[in-house]
């Protein structure tokens, strides 16, 4: 009996877009403000690229990749680098029998080599024993086990690092890395939701509550996607044209993109929109160009070329916009606002620092609620509360303190 004809690529992109979006509101109940980061995630193991994640200890780099994969149902490993970690640690023990027989192999099993979905931790502070059998794994899916060549099963890798490396002999390793995320503390107007959100974490995982998610997809399906993915590179010639034009001004701004990268950019912009439940690419995927940045002060530069681009798209198409960038909700806001406003106003003495302090917070809402002015439904409440900080600070700046 013949097995049925697949569905057609809209189908397709549609039914995997819904599981997707399951994964992204079991993310988001268990972080906050680490939507980007989640879809981040999704598109690298969709494209089977890998992606670090470079930022200060606290701010969830492990438990955000440790939580993602329990989603797949896929051979998980995970190891926390030092300068002193041996091969061993990743790649299994010397396998002592064969070796008094003469031959020199390790044992594999659950270790790095057998691993379908694997985060290191520290990825930078290995050794070079390691890095040099790490950028195997990474550029070929293989590992030199003795005389051995074994295929690996990796679908993607994750680091985590709290810093990027300087040091030249780290470039390579750093390079595989296609994607690269920065995960920092949460704003100040964000705080609340914080403490009520880990306060409730702290409390399920005492209580023995803190269960492990189902998984929403199967390594299997990863691995068939990967292997059919030259489907999914087709793109227009004015989708073409608006990438080359974002990679010559992100080229002439002295950021290093090679011509290598901007082939395999083109997989991630595909995934991107795989996972928004589309079989095509739009301007808002150019989102992850973000994120090809070469040292973290790049971000704010690849930030100024690549937004308006996204931004322009969605102010034109709102009702695609399916994931956020983390904002918090209109409602978060405006209780941050209240409270602020009235310490502004209530004639209470403030030293330079409370007051810089609250003028800071005041900037980063007004950041906040200016990204949502493009979006559907909330677009005229946000512009009126831009409105209403923008005369507060007019009538704190306006002050003897200032004048």
């Amino acid at each position: 009996m013949s097995s049925p004809p697949p569905p057609p690529a809209a189908t397709y992109a549609a039914r995997l877009g819904a599981r997707f979006q399951e994964v992204a509101r079991i993310m988001e109940s268990h972080f906050l403000s680490k939507q980007e980061l989640t879809r981040l995630l999704s598109i690298s193991v969709v494209a089977g690229e890998h992606m670090l994640l470079v930022g200060p200890p606290g701010t969830a780099k492990s438990a955000i990749v440790r939580t993602f994969a329990q989603l797949i149902d896929a051979r998980y490993f995970e190891y926390l680098l030092t300068r002193f970690s041996e091969p061993n640690e990743l790649f299994g023990p010397v396998d002592i029998r064969a070796f008094r027989e003469g031959t020199y192999v390790r044992k594999t099993d659950a270790m790095l080599p057998e691993a379908e979905i694997v985060f290191l931790d520290e990825i930078f502070r290995s050794n070079s024993a390691i890095l040099n059998s790490l950028l195997t794994v990474l550029n070929e899916r293989r590992y030199f086990n003795g005389a051995r060549v074994m295929k690996v099963p990796l679908l993607s890798m994750f680091g985590a690092a709290n810093e990027v490396p300087n040091d030249d002999n780290l470039e390579a390793i750093f390079d595989r890395f296609l994607l690269r995320a920065i995960s920092n503390n949460l704003e100040s107007h964000q705080f609340q939701n914080l403490v009520e959100k880990g306060i409730a974490s702290e409390i399920e995982r005492m209580g023995g509550g803190f269960g492990v998610p189902k998984p929403i997809f199967t390594a299997s399906e990863f691995v068939d996607l990967q292997r059919s993915f030259g489907q999914h590179l087709q793109f227009s010639d004015e989708f073409i044209a608006k990438y080359k034009g974002l990679i010559f001004q992100i080229r002439s701004e002295g950021i290093s993109v090679s011509d290598r990268r901007v082939v395999k950019l083109l997989k991630l912009l595909s995934a991107s929109a795989l996972v928004d439940g589309r079989s095509e690419p739009n301007d808002g995927d150019f989102f992850v160009l973000k994120h090809i940045w070469n040292h973290t002060d790049q971000t704010e530069l690849l930030g100024e070329i690549v937004s308006p681009v996204v931004d322009r798209f969605y102010r034109e198409h709102p009702q695609l916009r399916r994931f956020s960038s983390g904002q918090a909700t209109l409602d978060d806001l405006l209780g941050e606002l209240k409270m602020i406003r009235q310490l502004l106003t209530s004639g209470e003495v403030l030293s330079d620092i409370q007051l810089f302090s609250q003028l800071k917070n005041l900037n980063e809402i007004r950041a906040a609620l200016e990204s949502m002015e493009s979006r559907e439904g909330e677009g005229d409440t946000a512009q009126r509360m831009v409105q209403e900080i923008d005369q507060l600070l007019e009538s704190v700046f306006s002050s003897s303190k200032f004048a």
